[in-house]
């Protein structure tokens, strides 16, 4: 088997585009237990920078405010400017005021209208090879290049779709009872926020 280790834009839409569907089939008409709930408090509340565990609604909501502030914007900043002007720092934490009042299924359908209109505006760019290596300044990281920012866009969506398994495997930790043992999701320790 071939490991991928090159960047490929093709391959990197292939999964931004699928993202936006398969939260939704996987959310969409969920109980509250599934979609509330996280690793921390058992009623889902509470401080969720204190306990770096998110729900899959703080989820949703987080990758809709990736999209609307950090993804494309930084394309266009590397595109622009390169190095010239760093990124703006994210917060990653805002969901948690943006996604006050609204409900799952409006997140699902903005976080699906926000990815739509990234990626037209992605394939939009028609970047080629030379553009892909233009390089910019992350605040923390320092240079980076297109190519890198595409591509950790696309593993960024499989990192939450890991989460946000773990996350709701989690609700169950102790209903499965001696199954535990078998169930490598329950004993994760991936990323939380």
């Amino acid at each position: 088997m071939e490991t991928l280790t090159e960047f490929n834009l093709a391959e990197a839409i292939a999964i931004l585009t699928r993202t936006p569907a398969t939260l939704n089939a996987l959310l969409r008409g969920l109980p509250d237990l599934w979609v509330l709930h996280n690793e921390g408090s058992s009623d889902g509340g509470g401080n969720n920078e204190e306990k770096n565990t998110w729900s899959a609604f703080d989820i949703v909501g987080h990758l809709i405010v990736g999209d609307r502030t950090d993804w494309m914007p930084r394309a266009r900043i590397i595109l622009e400017n390169g190095e010239a002007r760093p990124f703006d720092p994210f917060d990653r934490f805002a969901q948690e005021k943006e996604s006050q009042g609204k409900s799952l299924e409006q997140l699902l359908d903005e976080f699906a209208r926000v990815r739509s209109e990234n990626v037209a505006a992605l394939q939009a760019l028609n970047l080629q090879p030379e553009d892909l290596a233009r390089r910019g300044r992350h605040p923390a990281l320092g240079v980076v290049t297109l190519s890198q920012l595409l591509a950790t866009w696309a593993v960024h969506d499989l990192t939450h779709l890991h989460q946000l398994s773990r996350v709701m495997a989690h609700q169950y930790r102790d209903a499965v009872g001696p199954w535990s043992a078998y169930l490598g999701v329950l004993h994760c320790a991936g990323h939380s926020a």
